[in-house]
């Protein structure tokens, strides 16, 4: 019997940038909200063309912290409202109506960066505004890039008193899968967050190494795992407030390759797949392929009476 699989998109604001002319920012792919919006919806629907049945919320910088540092908060909602709308414009046009829409709990300040989380009363404040904006129009949140145990516990508490069920991922240590960028055991944060009420827990935006190295740290949680990796060669020169044109993709990642790597994952246990930054549609296309090749079948949902088929 083979294992369902959760086979999630890749990454986004990446893609933008690719896809657009305008000069990068700070509030990258929430400003292509504002600017161009219609790169947003295609974005989405050429992941969902390619196999994704899982689509993430373009909201990733639109924080309270990141507005106020970089934008202005006023937009916070108007964000959150255009990301919707371009989410469910691109799974209505593409006729899937089994995608699922996740809400997006990413950092409050800056990827990779555990020093500059808020402190907890913070965290718990402006988590919930985010589940409060972003709840009308998902169907699951994940919290990502989470790098410091509490502030991944902090989201996930907050996406738990949703009702909604709530994925959890850490990015890891690149040189070390096993451990979160702060220096933490991931399997004792992975734990922290499933008694919290954590249905699945992955690791993102980590370079695939890492994310193998991570697999055997989920296998026993009794939980869904996966992970979603990226193509940076490091992302050490992105500082809180920089710009992505600081990093640089790898070149060994073909579509076909990524695609290998992750079915190493699934050999390790793994049922939740997909890519982040600078893996792109033709890296999902690559891996349904590879997916359904091999006799797995791709779903939406990782209730744990759903893996079999």
């Amino acid at each position: 019997m083979k294992e369902n699989i959760v086979l999630l998109d890749g990454g986004m604001g990446q893609e933008l940038r690719k896809r657009s002319q305008r000069p990068v920012t700070p509030l990258w792919s929430a400003q292509v909200m504002l600017d161009e919006p219609e790169l947003v919806v295609a974005a989405h629907r050429d992941y969902i063309a390619a196999g994704a049945r899982v689509i993430k919320l373009n909201n990733y910088s639109a924080t309270p912290q990141r507005l106020a540092r970089d934008g202005d908060p006023e937009m916070f909602a108007t964000l959150h409202a255009a990301a919707l709308k371009a989410a469910h414009q691109a799974r209505d046009e593409s006729g899937r109506k089994e995608v699922r829409i996740a809400g997006c709990l990413p950092p409050l300040v800056a990827s990779y960066h555990p020093d500059s989380v808020p402190d907890e009363a913070t965290c718990q404040r402006d988590y919930r505004r985010l589940v409060e904006q972003q709840a009308t129009g998902v169907d699951i949140f994940l919290c990502e890039t989470m790098s410091l145990a509490r502030e991944a516990l902090a989201a996930t508490q907050a996406a738990v008193e949703s009702r909604f069920p709530v994925w959890v991922a850490f990015s890891v240590d690149d040189g070390d899968g096993t451990r979160l960028r702060s220096g933490e055991p991931l399997a004792a944060a992975a734990r922290a967050v499933v008694a919290a009420g954590a249905e699945a827990v992955l690791v993102n935006c980590s370079v695939p190494e890492a994310v193998t190295a991570a697999m055997g740290e989920l296998s026993g949680l009794g939980v869904p795992f996966g992970g979603y990796a990226n193509g940076f060669t490091s992302v050490v020169a992105l500082q809180p407030g920089g710009t992505v044109d600081k990093l640089t993709s790898r070149q060994d990642l073909a579509p076909a390759t990524y695609a290998e790597i992750a079915l190493g994952w699934i050999e390790q246990g793994a049922t939740l797949v997909g890519g982040c930054c600078e893996v792109g549609p033709a890296h999902i296309a690559a891996l349904a392929q590879c997916l359904e090749g091999e006799g797995y079948a791709l779903v939406s949902c990782c209730r744990p009476d759903n893996l079999k088929v």
